[in-house]
């Protein structure tokens, strides 16, 4: 009877034993499955974040290659735009020396006594445009896309939109035309050294019926009338009522302005740099950076210039200069 018990107790073992290895080989495989699961999760994981970056990558590196298509692509439209604006004016156009008394009055000049002025960035540029009168000039000058200041000629036979031209303006100046010592394509608005102080007060109130927005003028020619003091007192006075800032283009040496503007009370304000007195492009490519310079030295500076294919095309090239000054209209240098 014990002998039996003994076998059986045997047999209950080996079962209990048999579930247990059988239950430890479930386990086991369950162990093995959830950290194969786990691990290829990590795996899948890490592989699509990889992808994701790749890419991310190559979506960047498409973009900057479009960014430099795009910029290429819209010089060359600027450029080719101001050409075809252009064309047909170029070889029309006066040469931009008219507007100085001699050849060597820049040299002539004396140096401006200013107040170095620093602003909290960089150092202001204006740059002005002279002799704007027609649309293509506008339209060739908007194209640049850079903060250039129009100066407009009154309205004439030959250009009898330019101040409906002007009125589309945001902000605009008025190119004066005045009297020179001797230019023989004078202007019919020309104002004459020995007008009378009723005659100015007249063109001027003109003017501004005109031009009902001005705030600007700068001198069109003007050698004879800007070196007359007497002339130049009548001027600023009636510019001072209408609360108009005169602006001298300085085509003289011996130009009264800054002693007539003194004795007013007023700043006197006036070009540091003639662009295109020569109209070839590699000589306004260095007069710009003259201007640059300068600006750099003294806070802020004015450039003139006029609408011309070589000036225009000369600024528009010289963009990456521009990086080193603001460029603004010259309403902002006060």
């Amino acid at each position: 009877m014990a002998k039996r018990k003994k076998t059986t107790s045997h047999s209950s073992n080996k079962v209990l034993t048999t579930i247990a290895w059988f239950l430890a080989f479930i386990a086991i495989s369950m162990s093995c499955l959830v950290a194969g699961y786990y691990y290829g999760y990590d795996e899948a994981k890490k592989e699509i974040i990889e992808k994701e970056k790749l890419a991310k990558q190559k979506r960047l590196s498409k973009l900057k290659e479009l960014e430099k298509v795009s910029k290429v692509s819209t010089a060359t439209s600027v450029n080719k735009r101001l050409k075809e604006v252009l064309k047909n004016q170029s070889k029309n156009l006066a040469s931009a020396a008219h507007e100085l008394d001699d050849a060597t009055v820049d040299v002539a000049l004396p140096k401006i006594k200013r107040e170095i002025k620093k602003y909290p960035s960089k150092a202001k540029l204006a740059i002005i445009i002279d002799d704007v009168s027609v649309k293509s000039h506008v339209e060739a000058i908007k194209s640049i896309n850079l903060p250039l200041t129009m100066s407009f000629l009154p309205p004439s036979k030959y250009r009898p939109h330019s101040a409906k031209l002007a009125a589309k303006e945001k902000f605009y100046m008025v190119h004066l035309p005045m009297e020179a010592q001797s230019f023989n394509k004078e202007e019919p608005f020309t104002l004459k050294a020995n007008d009378s102080q009723k005659i100015i007060q007249k063109r001027i109130s003109d003017l501004v019926t005109i031009f009902p927005r001005v705030r600007y003028i700068n001198n069109h020619t003007g050698s004879k009338f800007t070196s007359n003091e007497v002339a130049m007192n009548k001027l600023v006075s009636v510019l001072n009522t209408k609360k108009i800032h005169f602006i001298d283009s300085r085509t003289t040496a011996q130009t009264k302005a800054p002693k007539v503007m003194k004795n007013f009370g007023l700043k006197y304000v006036a070009r540091d740099v003639f662009l295109d007195h020569h109209n070839d492009k590699p000589y306004i490519l260095s007069q710009i950076k003259k201007a640059i310079r300068l600006a750099k030295a003294h806070g802020s500076a004015i450039a003139i210039g006029h609408p011309h294919k070589n000036t225009l095309l000369a600024i528009n090239e010289s963009k990456k200069l521009f990086k080193d000054v603001e460029l603004v209209y010259v309403n902002k240098l006060r």
